[in-house]
């Protein structure tokens, strides 16, 4: 059996009253199409056609490079969308799969289930749907035994047929030939004055051609057309995310309180803490403790590293280092293992060594810091002149004082010191201490002359 999917991705999702296609909306970290091609890439289709047409461009760019696209242009209804559907599909495709590309919530084995449910019982067409206790707005399906005998939209039904709670899914296999023939017949005699796709069913049905219906759970079939509905399915899709994370061995202290992206990679053992927001590529290595209170962006936190009350953006905790509370790591942070970024610290595009510390109240940008070394409170590397970024480098066992300003570029050797409060502007030998400081004055009496003054100025 040759298979062809077309997506339908033409819309522009007017209630979601942004510039943005509709079907590129995020839910749990991927848009809407990309979570229907997801859906449908284990059919191994022949190919995957995507008929779209508001922000086309954006759209396009968005697709797998395995996906054609095609652009629907007037945009006159879902019968004519996969009549442009089929113009990007090949001559030898005799099963067509139609699926809505705002429908996140689909599961790989139900589009299956409809491909095989077509192909063994030899249908001309077989539609998916779901029951609702309230089918409000959506196509109701007409039965007679087995067969579907047609698809009535909720605004061209009548009484009896809005009691019927057996909906349309707008999934769809159908026999390529028979599609074809269809659509050439199809009017646009009804309120929208478009080609309903769901009119195929009524003409297979006046050929004497076999129509069935597979049923799945009603939430595979929420479309997407609002941001209350966005924020629905990501619910979901963040539980299923959750669900298979656990059962894989991952712990959750409280999995309602987990925001976990469909391209995370946790590993077993790792546990994940209430309130935390991993995003992007980001991987937890086995062990590792993250949260509470921790957003990572495309952040790699290897084995046994421990994460809380933390922003990270674009950075890599090594195995057994800790971060936080309430620390700030910035693209190219580089801890390395058993290291540490301490409270209301934060390291941009810099290296820190095998066992060093910077541990609180500190901003460390574009420097290297070997091993063993530790950095006292306050200290700043002070990296940018105005006009460009310079290097600081700070060798192996190396002792930074509180509060000291290191001016890059700068180098500071291995097992040095700088003493507390001091600017440091030049490079220090191995093993020395460096000092930067005025001599300390006190002058007698300071206070007793301040207050006479106040009292002599009426203050």
């Amino acid at each position: 059996m040759n298979l062809a999917v077309i997506v339908l991705a033409a819309g522009k999702g007017t209630r979601m009253k942004s510039e943005l296609p509709k079907v590129l909306h995020r839910a749990a970290g991927r848009s809407l199409l990309a979570w229907v091609l997801a859906a449908a890439e284990p059919l191994d289709a022949d190919e995957t056609v995507a008929v779209i047409g508001h922000g086309a461009d954006a759209v396009i760019e968005a697709l797998p490079s395995t996906t054609v696209s095609v652009v629907q242009e007037p945009q006159l209804g879902t019968g004519d969308a996969v009549r442009v559907g089929l113009n990007g599909c090949g001559d030898a495709v005799n099963t067509i799969l139609v699926v809505p590309g705002d429908m996140p919530l689909l599961e790989a084995d139900t589009l299956a289930s409809v491909v095989e449910t077509h192909r063994t019982q030899r249908a001309a067409a077989t539609v998916l749907t779901v029951k609702m206790d309230d089918p409000t707005g959506y196509g109701r399906i007409e039965r007679r035994g087995d067969q579907v005998i047609g698809i009535v939209e909720h605004r061209d039904a009548d009484a009896r047929q809005r009691g019927i709670d057996e909906v349309n899914t707008s999934v769809y296999a159908f026999d390529a030939e028979l599609l074809t023939d269809a659509l050439d017949r199809l009017g646009r005699d009804n309120s929208q004055g478009e080609y309903y796709l769901t009119d195929v069913i009524a003409i297979l049905n006046a050929d004497g051609h076999r129509v069935v219906g597979v049923v799945t759970d009603t939430v595979e079939g929420t479309g997407v057309n609002s941001h209350a509905q966005l924020a629905g399915v990501s619910e979901v899709l963040r539980q299923r995310i959750n669900d298979r994370l656990m059962a894989d061995g991952v712990a959750m202290i409280d999995p309602s309180r987990v925001y976990i992206d469909a391209g995370v990679a946790v590993d077993p053992g790792a546990t994940i803490y209430p309130d935390v927001y991993l995003e992007g590529d980001t991987t937890v290595g086995a062990g590792a403790a993250v949260g509470p209170n921790v957003h990572a962006r495309g952040t790699s936190i290897a084995p046994g590293a421990t994460v809380r009350f933390s922003v990270l953006d674009g950075a890599v905790v090594g195995p057994k280092a800790t971060v936080g509370p309430f620390t700030y790591l910035r693209p190219g942070a580089d801890l390395r293992e058993g290291s540490k970024a301490g409270a209301f610290v934060e390291i941009k595009n810099s290296q820190v060594g095998v066992g060093s510390k910077v541990p609180h109240l500190s901003y460390i940008g574009d420097t290297t810091i070997g091993e063993a070394s530790n950095i006292g409170a306050a200290t700043v590397t002070v990296n940018y002149d105005g006009f460009e970024k310079h290097k600081t480098k700070i060798g192996d066992r190396v002792k930074i004082g509180s509060d000291t300003m290191l001016v890059a570029p700068v180098t500071i050797g291995d097992d040095a010191y700088t003493g507390a409060g001091s600017v440091i502007t030049h490079d220090v030998s191995p093993g020395a201490l460096a000092i930067e400081r005025s001599p300390q004055r006190e002058i007698p009496g300071y206070a007793e002359t301040r207050k006479r003054r106040a009292s002599r100025d009426g203050k």
